[in-house]
């Protein structure tokens, strides 16, 4: 399946880690776009690693190479749309997973990602490499 995809914080780290499958599916990939909480996340995992200024200057580069897409109103709009869902289910995910969502929301994006609980957000158009 190609298409536009953004990625979420796991699939980033498997890509790190020289996952095959993840690979494959990347390099048949129209576009693929970062969540800038996704830096956020990662620069986080950078501080708290034994190699903080190898890891953080994996993840600069990373950066610089690829559509990194920041929150704006547009976002904002989303994430209210997508907690307010989760609330009425009673079935919360974590913060920065709602933003992420939102960002694939509004730009109509596919998310990648291992974890679960984007299930919760029906509306979402996710995979899991």
């Amino acid at each position: 399946m190609s298409g536009k995809y953004l990625l979420d914080t796991n699939i980033i780290i498997a890509l790190f880690a020289e996952d095959p499958f993840v690979k494959k599916h990347i390099a048949k990939a129209r576009e693929i776009f970062i969540p800038a909480i996704v830096i956020g996340e990662l620069f986080f995992g950078a501080c708290k690693s034994g190699r903080p200024r190898a890891n953080t200057a994996r993840i600069e580069n990373f950066a610089a190479c690829n559509t990194v897409l920041a929150c704006d109103i547009g976002t904002s709009r989303q994430y209210g749309y997508i907690k307010n869902l989760l609330h009425k289910k009673g079935h919360p995910i974590p913060e920065n997973d709602i933003w992420i969502a939102a960002l694939a929301l509004e730009h109509e994006l596919i998310l990648v990602s291992r974890d679960e609980h984007f299930e919760e957000i029906n509306v979402l158009n996710k995979v899991s490499w």
